[in-house]
């Protein structure tokens, strides 16, 4: 076979993955702060970008006024010269088609949030100038300071408490800092016995055993009995309250008080002074109970960013412009602009598709509780609304419901199915975690259900479930096995007896 060049004309098509589409699709699947950090940096970097509050949102006919993520798309294309779409096109390098390929021909979107009544507050705030809570080494170096006199030993100490964990463990080796600051191990070692007498009790401790007797002792509670058991938390942790009463030497009434007051001790003291840093949850989309009996889903309005394009500020900009490179950078910032505020009409409608579609698959669920939940996947939901999978799976990452049982994120409502025995209906996996949860809470001492018995019990109620099946959902509940909780329960019935 002979080998040579030859000169082909071949016609194909291919999707061109520009810089505009791939921000389009990490769109859907920023949390809110994300989305708000996004936002605030294109702010930042295109003048004609401001962020609108509500109650300073301009009319729709208020010249100048472009509109916003929850304007709605039917009149994002009214452009004065009428050629958005073809501009934008050419900016992307590609069809709007291709952008956005889920887009169906919904209604337009509106949403708009109370504007809030009542003057406004401008005078500072007093606690504005309140001290801060001190964090845990301030706490500790405060301590060093007011108990510890020798100069050597608060060096010492300070060195020991910057090697305290957010725990209040002291995790290093008292060996390399001894070595580290040229003394003794025997020097450090006394030290660190000065610093555990500080407050809270438990500081300093090098693990749980000694961070408990650290506490046990402050409270003068550390007698022979104690101490065993704080040796052996293993056996705790196993519920061996046999072997624990033998190494104790005290009856099931005394273990059992021993065991309530090494519950109340604090595993973790230096967690006290941590400063809460918890995200406050802000549902993308709220349900409510419609008067008909059906369900009324709408966006958070407080969830959707109020972006506005300023048009008039790009035609005087675009006017007094004499050079083109000025002109071309006009016009760069507007089509990126307008680019922006229709992604984020798309993204805000396509999250309102994807939980209508849940709240319609999981109506029994909000009705019932949980007990009612269906098995459902990303597949299902999107055949329904004729989207692509990948971008329901964008959809449901970090977005959150807010529903009359509560806050959850999308992804709760997708569980597995568990086959039913008699071919009915599968049951949700988290349904089927609530029934054997209910069965172990109704236990009595006399009668713990082992993993087989709750596997016949789940088997009567028509759920097909393999034993395995049954201990894997029990251990992913931090349940204990049958003979653990026999232990407890048979502890506990003696105890009130």
């Amino acid at each position: 076979m002979g080998l040579g060049a030859r000169l082909q004309l071949r016609q194909s098509q291919s999707l061109v993955m520009t810089p505009q589409l791939l921000q389009s699709i990490r769109l859907l699947q920023f949390t809110q702060l994300e989305l708000d950090k996004f936002i605030d940096e294109e702010i930042e970097r295109n003048p004609l970008l401001e962020r609108a509050e509500a109650e300073d949102a301009p009319d729709e006919d208020t010249p100048g006024h472009e509109p916003s993520a929850e304007d709605g798309v039917d009149q994002w294309f009214e452009a004065s010269d009428g050629s958005s779409s073809e501009r934008m096109a050419d900016q992307l390098d590609t069809s709007l088609e291709n952008v956005f390929p889920d887009e169906p021909a919904l209604a337009a979107l509106s949403s708009s949030a109370p504007s809030p009544s009542g003057p406004t507050d401008t005078g500072f705030d007093s606690f504005d100038f309140a001290p801060g809570k001190p964090d845990l080494r301030q706490h500790v170096r405060e301590q060093i300071a007011l108990s510890i006199r020798a100069p050597q030993d608060r060096f010492i100490a300070g060195e020991l408490a910057d090697a305290l964990d957010e725990d209040g463990y002291m995790r290093a080796d008292t060996g390399e800092i001894a070595d580290r600051l040229g003394v003794s191990v025997a020097e450090a070692e006394r030290v660190l016995g000065l610093c555990q007498r500080f407050d809270p009790a438990g500081l300093f401790a090098r693990d749980l055993a000694e961070c408990l007797a650290l506490q046990l002792a402050a409270r003068d509670r550390l007698d022979p009995a104690m101490a065993a058991m704080v040796a052996h938390l293993e056996l705790v942790a196993r519920r061996d309250f046999a072997t624990l009463k033998k190494l104790c030497g005290v009856d099931e009434a005394d273990l059992l008080d021993m065991l309530a007051e090494l519950r109340g001790l604090d595993p973790k003291p230096g967690l006290a002074f941590v400063v809460d840093t918890a995200e406050i949850i802000r549902p993308d989309v709220v349900v409510r109970a419609a008067p008909d009996g059906s369900w009324a889903i709408d966006l958070n309005p407080d969830a959707l960013p109020r972006i506005l394009v300023n048009q008039t500020y790009a035609a005087t900009v675009s006017k007094g412009a004499r050079q083109r490179e000025d002109r071309d950078f006009v016009s760069e910032c507007l089509q990126s602009a307008n680019w922006l505020v229709r992604s984020l009409d798309q993204r805000a409608r396509t999250i309102l598709k994807v939980a209508t579609e849940i709240v319609r698959q999981q109506d029994a669920f909000l009705a019932h509780g949980v007990r009612h939940l269906r098995p459902l996947n990303l597949k299902t939901v999107a055949d329904a609304i004729g989207m692509h999978e990948s971008t329901v799976s964008r959809v449901t990452s970090n977005k959150f419901m807010m529903t009359p049982r509560g806050v959850f994120e999308f992804r709760y409502f997708f569980t597995v199915a568990i086959a039913a025995s008699g071919g009915g209906d599968a049951h949700s996996s988290e349904a089927v975690r609530d029934r054997i949860r209910a069965l172990i809470d109704a236990e009595r001492p006399e009668s713990v259900l082992s993993d087989d018995a709750i596997m016949d019990a789940l088997k009567a109620d028509g759920i097909d479930i393999a034993r395995r099946t049954v201990a894997k959902y029990r251990e992913g509940m931090n349940i204990a096995s049958s003979v653990q909780r026999r232990r407890e329960k048979r502890a506990r019935a003696a105890f009130s007896g």
